[in-house]
């Protein structure tokens, strides 16, 4: 999808959990292990991008987990709450506001859609986010070890 904004976009990610383990994907083009998301778009929520992405990147399809609020009036909508967010330089002169959404998935079968290749697609456990030659930066590894401790089975 093309920038909403040359400077800032607000994107949607999602860690999915299955039993044990939650997915990380080593992104194309930054080399680095993120979650499946991306930009929002303009005519869709959050919550919408991240059950979006997941199926675009890894062929899932997932629950995202949480709570929406009571609905108080028909012309608003009460949007799902994401479980973090943050806002973070992608380049000099660009940057994302995040939405960090967790969710649960029946399968371990990812396939990954036709634009959206990724050189490694991995479950990781508790241990392997742990474990010597993990190389998952210290707010992924975060995220998703909250996820874990709040959805693994």
């Amino acid at each position: 999808m093309a920038h909403i904004h040359e400077k800032i976009d607000f994107t949607a990610n999602v860690f999915i959990v299955n039993g044990d383990a939650v997915l990380l994907r080593l992104h194309d083009k930054y080399k680095v292990w993120l979650p499946p998301g991306g930009h929002i778009e303009l005519d869709e929520e959050p919550e919408e991008a991240a059950v979006r992405e997941a199926k675009e990147e890894v062929g899932l399809d997932v629950k995202l987990c949480g709570k929406v609020n009571e609905q108080f009036d028909s012309r608003e909508k009460e949007l799902l709450l994401p479980r973090f967010m943050n806002r973070h330089r992608v380049s000099d002169t660009h940057e994302h506001i995040s939405f960090e959404f967790f969710a649960t998935t029946d399968s371990r079968n990812v396939a990954q859609g036709d634009t959206e290749i990724s050189d490694e697609i991995r479950w990781f456990t508790k241990a392997d986010l742990d474990g010597p030659g993990c190389e998952v930066s210290e707010r992924i590894k975060y995220y998703a070890t909250e996820a874990l401790n709040e959805l693994a089975t």
